[in-house]
């Protein structure tokens, strides 16, 4: 469903008008971007963490999963993914006769960029037989060596799937596989130091600091698009009070609110979040863990990157086939797993 061109909101749940220049001309941009997606046929998907004004011109706006899902089944002839070139890249193998651009083809993910296939066929070479998980910020040809993938939600499931005399490899993020690795109980399992520059800011005294300002607050986590591993791991190391903490993904965080008593919430994932948490529940207040948790890749994407993709149909995002091939096995084994064999425990979410 579309979404209206709305006010900015603050992390303080006030709302800031935009300059009525600048309003005037988002709103010439979106008509002008729904005009040519109309023409196309084309679909705009739009990360949770994308430009306020570009979310509200999209289709549909979710983490990478949700989107890539909704890549998989859309009608539509292109798909123009507002987002990383990962998730574009696992859109186009899902949804291999489609047209997948993206606007920006700068924009990239540190996280993802930590290891390439190269390196880790050097890893798999050093240790042989071993079992390699993928979380899913990685790029294609990395999942194309990879046995599965993983999202944060799923990843002690897949790794309780595997026979416990296996070596595992688990990549690329150094806190989501300790926290996996002491959950699980495995010293077996061997972990890429890699990390996301942007959630690696977010620390325990960050949010310790936070909670202790707004001490009746709630703590929401997003686990998954490469979210607050840090601080996942921190909980589960028990370096953070777990009491109130929630780890939610991205469709939770945005419904919890409004079951919750609480009036103030701290929010750890990047910032991009916040606005749309404070627009939906305008009689509540968010609060950033980290006020700097804000990725540069996400808000590369503008309205005018968006209207020129459409116009001239760049940047194409392709996947080659036998890559694809590959890669499309590492996810679907991840899809076939799902969330958990167990029910979960209290205040985590394991959806999108």
């Amino acid at each position: 469903m579309r979404r209206n061109f709305r006010t900015l909101a603050t992390a303080g749940g006030k709302f800031n008008s935009m300059t009525a220049k600048a309003t005037t001309r988002a709103a010439a941009l979106q008509g002008e971007i729904r005009q040519l997606a109309s023409a196309r046929n084309a679909v705009i998907l739009a990360h949770n963490y994308q430009r306020p004004e570009v979310q509200d011109v999209a289709d549909y706006v979710g983490d990478s999963l949700g989107l890539s899902r909704e890549a998989a089944g859309t009608d539509a002839d292109i798909i123009v993914f507002c987002g990383v070139h990962f998730m574009a890249e696992t859109a186009a193998i899902l949804a291999a006769a489609k047209t997948v651009l993206l606007p920006d083809p700068a924009a990239g993910c540190s996280l993802a960029a930590t290891i390439d296939a190269s390196q880790l066929r050097k890893w798999k070479a050093a240790h042989p037989g071993a079992v390699v998980v993928s979380y899913v910020n990685t790029s294609a040809e990395v999942k194309a060596e990879s046995d599965f993938c993983c999202t944060s939600g799923n990843a002690v499931d897949v790794v309780n799937t595997i026979p416990p005399d296996r070596e595992i490899l688990f990549l690329p993020d150094m806190f989501l596989g300790a926290h996996v690795r002491r959950v699980t109980g495995r010293t077996n399992m061997r972990v890429w130091m890699g990390e996301c520059h942007v959630h690696a800011g977010i620390a325990p005294e960050d949010i310790r600091a936070q909670r202790a300002r707004h001490p009746g607050a709630e703590f929401l986590v997003h686990p998954e698009c490469g979210c607050t591993t840090s601080v996942v791991e921190a909980v589960s190391a028990g370096d953070v009070d777990p009491e109130g903490v929630h780890i939610l993904s991205t469709e939770g965080m945005m419904k919890h609110p409004a079951t919750s008593r609480a009036r103030e919430f701290v929010v750890a994932t990047e910032v991009g979040i916040i606005d749309r948490l404070a627009r939906a529940h305008p009689d509540k207040r968010f609060h950033a863990a980290n006020d700097r948790a804000l990725c540069p890749y996400m808000k590369l994407t503008t309205l005018e990157k968006v209207a020129a993709s459409l116009k001239n149909l760049q940047y194409r995002v392709d996947v080659p086939a036998e890559v694809a091939a590959r890669a499309r096995l590492a996810i679907e084994r991840m899809v076939a797993i799902g969330g958990r064999s167990t029910p979960p425990a209290p205040g985590v979410d394991l959806g999108e």
